[in-house]
């Protein structure tokens, strides 16, 4: 940390609390819940835990990019467009919906292992980009390059999903940009300052341990999300471990200078796009022409 670095502090605070979402899982929702509707360019932040038989069998999207990121267990995804795969524990899709697409997330369980866990982020895409042809990008956890602030030895590692945190930079390139990073710390007390470019819409979620942010002196407790100030000549953001086994998101973006009109997996800017893209889909057009014909071979099994 320099002389001239200013940290952020935490300006709202939201507990993400468990709740039924999709064929059976459990979300913790603390972006795009009615306590944090309005958080520019995020719309959406879920934690989700899948038990066995449940998951999000085929749905559409369009107008957004959704970035899905394994915490335990791996998943599989389809769409319409003929892509499949699977995200292991510690990879990441990055996918932009563009102008439409249907998909299907389903969990894979095996016997003896925990359920599927993980992290789901909607981002809204800037007008010009929403609709463009749908585009992935799918990091394996060693594709995925960490950072280690005080040695690899030392006590916090930084998984840089996105973006770049102490010189390391993440191979990701997408239209639905921000920074994403895994902070994992093993010992209480442990300081570390990360950059973020001033003005930026900036978050953490905890899911693991606590952390102080800026000069708090209490810690912020897991399940957590922390809203973090955007003031003039604020250059990062200063986060110390409350916990000795404590891990995190922080997550940044450049907020948006657009209206968003949501009606539930469309995102569009206003609410006559909305009713095109309704048409759209009903009449299996522009982005959605196997709406009504394709089906996913994942939700089926």
């Amino acid at each position: 940390m320099t002389a001239a670095s200013v940290s952020r502090s935490i300006v709202k605070k939201v507990l993400a609390v468990e709740t039924p979402e999709g064929a059976g899982a459990l979300v913790r929702r603390s972006i795009g819940s009615m306590t944090l509707r309005n958080l520019s360019p995020f719309l959406m932040l879920d934690h989700f835990q899948i038990s066995k038989g449940a998951g999000f069998p085929d749905h559409p999207h369009r107008g957004q990019a959704t970035v899905t990121y394994m915490l335990e267990g791996t998943s599989r995804h389809e769409d319409s467009a003929g892509h499949k795969g699977t995200i292991e524990t510690g990879g990441v899709q990055w996918m932009c919906a563009g102008k439409g697409i249907i998909h299907a997330e389903m969990p894979v369980h095996e016997e003896g292992l925990p359920d599927p866990r993980g992290m789901q982020l909607w981002i809204d895409l800037p007008k010009e980009y929403k609709m463009v042809d749908p585009m992935y990008q799918e990091l394996g956890p060693s594709e995925i390059p960490s950072a280690y602030p005080e040695g690899p030895e030392g006590p916090v590692k930084i998984k840089v999903i996105s973006g770049k945190s102490h010189d390391v930079e993440s191979p990701v390139r997408h239209l639905g940009g921000c920074w994403y990073f895994h902070l994992s710390f093993n010992k209480k007390g442990t300081t570390v300052f990360q950059d973020i470019p001033e003005g930026w819409t900036a978050f953490i979620y905890i899911w693991k341990g606590s952390v102080l942010v800026g000069n708090d002196s209490i810690a912020s407790e897991s399940f957590h999300t922390l809203v973090l100030s955007a003031n003039e000549g604020e250059t990062g953001v200063k986060m110390t471990s409350g916990d000795d086994d404590t891990q995190f998101i922080l997550v940044a973006g450049e907020p948006l200078k657009q209206t968003v009109f949501q009606y539930g997996p469309f995102v569009m800017t206003t609410r006559e796009e909305i009713q095109k893209t309704l048409l759209d889909y009903q009449m299996g057009r522009n982005g959605f022409e196997k709406a009504h014909t394709w089906q996913s071979e994942i939700a089926k099994q």
